[in-house]
């Protein structure tokens, strides 16, 4: 399925549990996210998706009852059920984090229900927001509200360390093999902005990564998720390296990850509006993006 088609489920490994991905090095840097020195958390700052002068109002909030945020158990790094039990995940952080923005802790609750019934539950008045990375399409605009995108996903380049390249631009790969996922946005994204690179496509994700470990590709494009948490993982042994980019693309990747809210509910994507504005302003969603994305995605 291609990147963004549907979600951010797409990319391809978020099927994995957090044990497993742990495990297999590309979910570790979880442990290390409040060890970072200040030099690296520079290098993987956020960039501000609010305009910073830009100041939105509050809606008035005291006649909601209750703002029911729905999400699912099994997307990590973005939400997830940790080894007690209890949701977590950068979905699940930066829902209570507006919560308490909002000043409506009380009347919050987050539900966990399977991914596939989200959009159901939403329409049917099961919850008031949906936030579980479901992307964002005009098909679903006509049916739901959506704050503005929060975070986005970008496309990377990985390379080998023993590939000698001349300049730090992807135009230094012009003479060498990038690998791909065939049949993905990613594999269209990488002929539409660079037509002087040879792509060599994958059946999946898995076996293009191998491809660079060994060296048979020199580079891989991919998404700017799961390559900073592979590169800095067990699973490549120290091989490779993030190169140029990162890459945004609304036409390829998506708006971003936004807040879905019922579309018969004018308060809500105001206040998550605004809430989203002052996290992003005040470092609250840069913090939270660093401890779980320790090693950037841009």
């Amino acid at each position: 399925m291609p990147a963004w088609s549907a979600s951010l489920k797409s990319l391809g490994f978020l099927n994995l549990s957090p044990l497993r991905l742990i495990k297999a090095g590309l979910f570790s840097g979880l442990l290390l996210a409040s060890h970072i020195p200040a030099s690296a958390a520079e290098e993987t700052m956020l960039p501000l998706m609010f305009d910073a002068r830009e100041r939105l109002s509050r809606p008035d909030l005291s006649s909601v009852v209750r703002v029911r945020i729905l999400t699912s158990a099994d997307f990590p790094p973005f939400n997830f059920a940790d080894q007690t039990g209890r949701l977590a995940g950068f979905n699940v952080d930066l829902a209570r984090e507006i919560c308490t923005e909002l000043k409506i802790e009380a009347k919050c609750q987050i539900q966990a229900m399977p991914f596939d019934e989200l959009e159901k539950a939403l329409e049917s008045g099961a919850g008031e927001a949906v936030m579980a990375g479901i992307a964002i399409t005009p098909e679903r605009r006509t049916r739901f509200n959506f704050t503005r995108p929060y975070l986005g996903i970008p496309a990377r380049f990985a390379r080998h360390k023993e590939v000698k390249l001349e300049g730090p631009a992807a135009t230094a790969l012009a003479e060498k093999t990038v690998g791909v996922v065939g049949g993905t946005t990613h594999e269209a994204m990488l002929k539409a902005f660079f037509p002087k690179l040879t792509p060599k496509p994958f059946d999946n994700a898995d076996a293009m990564l191998e491809a660079l470990k060994s060296h048979q590709v020199d580079a891989v494009f991919a998404d700017g998720l799961r390559l900073p948490f592979w590169v800095a993982g067990e699973a490549s042994a120290n091989c490779c390296a993030l190169f140029d980019g990162p890459y945004l693309s609304e036409k390829f990747l998506g708006e971003g990850v936004a807040v879905m809210l019922a579309k018969s509910d004018p308060l809500l994507p105001a206040a998550f509006d605004q809430a989203l504005s002052v996290l992003s302003r005040n470092g609250r969603l840069q913090d939270i993006y660093l401890r779980y994305f320790p090693h950037g995605l841009y």
